[in-house]
């Protein structure tokens, strides 16, 4: 290595050594200019030098010293030709594109790197500092600490840090690797591990992910410890023991993975020899220790343009799963798992589906004749041709499936239906006369004695259906604009007897303000609804005249019929009315902070209300939510349900939800506790009691989870639960 003396420099040939004196260094002209073996240029700055004869060196002053993107600064450093290496003193600083270390005392050498006595450190991408007793930069940038001290807290706030005998941090990998490690929160120790491993940019990283817990009444503590393998770019695997004293050690499996033209997951869970008793079980015959298992598998391919290929696949071991282990009070309420295998083409005149289609009965109450038929396979066509001869438009609907099940008649089912449609449409108003022709033919199998085993149907449609768009002006400064929307649809359909056809896949809808101008009251082709009616419906709205956003909506509608329909479904009763129940909607969505939606069903020969649902939302942020909630149906459901999350003083808020049933009178769910969040640390507890089993029993749990912000987590996972319980939530910050 070469020492240049800059120029406004002394140096004398007399005497022992050499010294050189600079005065204080401008960024563009360095006093020393230093060359390393590897031919990497190392540029020093200082208030004075001195240079011996041996070519050894003493910087004085602030010195920086430059190489390669990385800088050490310090009061004092001395250079040694021999060993190549500087030695630095003082008020030390060193910086490269991943690390920065701040001490006393170090050396640095151009081709092995530096290494310092006790200092403090920082990773400013992730981020995060400590202090250790020695660290060691490689020429590679990567890092080696010594008892080590590292929080991503910021400077001044150690509530929770990782103490370790060891850090090896791998740059080029972005990933790191401590040895005996402890987690200590509040100086409270509450995880060791002798080996971590831990990712320190995005890539991701084979190794164990901090462990979780919980306690429930059904499942008893439980206890995981999940370890991820970065198997390959595109895919990975999760694998999650989990001990549960009340039954055992369950495993769990999460298979990912992403290609150019297809992504999917498979999950698998595993629970051998269930230690609870015979009566939590669906079978009584059935032994008290058995496996539980669930398994599920989604998957989504592209192969060219307009074609993919969709798996949706799931088996459950037995029909108690989803009481006994999902976390949602949904699970108690699950009746069916679908299966369904697809083949979809789609362009501007087609849409084209082939599927498989079959379910598994949970709820095991369920008689075997009302349980759903499976569609294998079901052949579906839809096309459409908007820009037709004179301005028509042309419309194709076709299907073919084949029902099976294995109580009763099962068979093929052919439906097409064509249509022709004149659509006019200007500016404020739209008017559609239609015409189409609806065919069904079906070829049956197990038919009663005397049915016929080929019954079918046809019938014509024809409806109009038009509308109208009026807008004023209004507010103070004329920025609003109110509208008043009329429709109407009439449609006249003869009536064909269908006592004959069975019923594989066809129900009566909810009467909503969408299935009032459709042209079939029934969804499913095993019933086509006679009709000679008109409905009508008005809808007004205020809104922001520059911005479109929505301050009100309100809708009104019904249907009046010129002749009562006579089709019905087997255990359907006829209308007797002259009109279908009147339907309304209100939606109040910007007033300031609150919401107001409100839903309203009611029979006007009864007369009774037959169905009403109120949510009413108050919403000043993300993490201050107040919910109120009615919901009410004739001989089912009557509910109220309050949520809220709020903010009681800084860094601290509480949560809670009550779910009740006026028509039983009870509680069907409730949950309440408290969350805390600090800068660099989140800790919530959550109580919760619900019904989790369709016979009305019920699960209490409790749980803590603590998040330790750029670390991970330790406990339940609550943050998302809340963020679905309570409406209008959001977790983030």
């Amino acid at each position: 290595m070469a020492i240049v003396v800059a120029a406004g420099a002394r140096a004398e040939d007399c005497g022992p050594t050499v010294t050189a004196t600079a005065t204080r260094a401008n960024p563009a002209q360095p006093t020393t200019d230093l060359k390393a073996a590897n031919d990497e240029q190392i540029i020093v700055e200082s208030n004075d030098a001195e240079v011996t004869r041996a070519g050894d060196a003493t910087l004085e002053g602030r010195v920086i010293l430059r190489q390669a993107g990385r800088e050490v600064s310090a009061d004092h450093i001395e250079y040694h030709k021999s060993g190549g290496d500087f030695a630095v003193h003082g008020d030390v600083d060193y910086r490269d594109g991943t690390v920065h270390v701040h001490g006393v005392t170090g050396n640095f050498d151009p081709l092995k790197g530096a290494t310092f006595g006790k200092a403090a450190f920082e990773l400013p991408a992730r981020p995060a500092r400590g202090i250790a007793d020695s660290i060691h930069i490689t020429q590679n940038a990567g890092t080696q600490l010594t008892n080590v001290e590292f929080t991503t807290c910021p400077l001044g706030n150690d509530d929770w840090k990782l103490n370790a005998s060891s850090i090896k941090l791998d740059t080029e990998k972005h990933s790191g690797v401590g040895h005996n490690v402890r987690l200590d929160f509040k100086g409270i120790p509450i995880l060791y591990a002798p080996v971590i491993s831990f990712p320190i940019g995005p890539e991701r990283k084979s190794g164990f992910l901090f462990p979780g817990g919980g306690h429930s009444t059904r499942g008893g503590t439980d206890i995981t410890a999940p370890y991820y393998l970065n198997l390959a770019p595109n895919y990975d695997l999760t694998e999650t023991p989990k001990l549960l004293s009340a039954r055992g050690v369950q495993l769990g499996t999460e298979f990912r993975y992403l290609g150019a033209s297809r992504h999917g997951r498979l999950n698998f869970v595993y629970l051998p020899d269930d230690k609870l008793p015979n009566r939590e079980r669906c079978h009584i015959d059935k032994p008290a220790n058995r496996d539980r298992s669930y398994i599920e598998w989604r998957h989504v391919a592209d192969f060219t343009a307009g074609w993919r290929a969709s798996v949706n696949v799931a088996n459950a071991s037995d029909c108690k799963y989803f009481e006994d282990f999902a976390f949602e009070p949904e699970g108690t309420s699950t009746t069916y798992v679908e299966r369904t295998v697809e083949l979809e083409y789609l362009d501007r005149t087609w849409a084209l589906l082939a599927q498989l289609q079959n379910f598994q009965t949970i709820d095991q109450s369920i008689v075997d004749s009302a349980r759903p038929y499976s569609s294998v396979p079901r052949f579906a066509a839809r096309g459409s041709w908007p820009n037709g001869w004179l301005g028509l438009a042309y419309s194709l609907n076709a299907e073919l499936v084949n029902f099976l099940r294995n109580v009763g008649v099962h068979g093929l089912r052919l439906d097409v239906k064509p249509e022709v449609s004149l659509p006019l449409r200007r500016p404020g108003m739209f008017v559609v006369p239609a015409l189409a022709f609806d065919y069904t033919r079906y070829s049956l199998q197990e038919r009663d004695p005397g049915q016929p085993a080929s019954p079918g149907r046809a019938a014509p449609i024809a409806s109009v259906d038009a509308g109208l768009v009026f807008e004023r002006s209004t507010g103070s400064r004329g920025q609003r604009i109110q509208t008043f929307e009329p429709r109407i649809l009439y449609v006249y359909v003869p009536y064909r007897s269908q006592t004959d056809l069975p019923v594989f896949d066809t129900g009566l809808p909810d009467l909503n303000l969408i299935e009032l101008f459709r042209t079939n009251r029934y969804v499913g082709a095993d019933r086509l609804s006679d009709a000679n009616q008109v409905s009508l419906g008005v809808t007004t709205r205020l809104v922001e005249g520059q911005t479109g956003k929505q301050f009100l909506s309100a809708t009104f509608g019904q249907t009046y019929y010129f002749d009562k329909p006579r089709v019905t479904l087997p255990d359907e009763i006829a209308a007797t009315g002259g009109t279908s129940d009147l339907v309304a909607q209100l939606a109040l969505t910007a007033y300031k902070d609150w919401n107001i939606n409100l839903g309203y069903q009611w029979d006007p020969h009864s007369p009774h209300t037959e169905k009403s649902e109120v949510a009413v939302q108050y919403r000043p942020g993300a993490d201050r939510v107040v919910n109120v909630g009615y919901r009410f149906r004739r001989d089912r459901v009557e509910q109220s349900d309050v949520s809220a999350i709020w903010s009681v003083g800084r860094g601290w808020h509480v949560f809670g939800r009550f779910v009740y049933s006026l028509r039983d009178d009870s509680a069907i769910e409730r949950f309440g506790g408290f969350e805390y969040r600090s800068c660099c640390w989140k800790v919530r507890v959550l109580a919760r009691d619900y019904v989790s089993s369709r016979t009305g029993s019920r699960d209490r749990s409790i749980g803590l989870e603590l998040e330790l912000n750029g670390l991970s987590s330790v406990g339940v996972p609550a943050g998302a639960f809340l963020e679905r319980s309570i409406r209008g939530y959001s977790a983030l910050p």
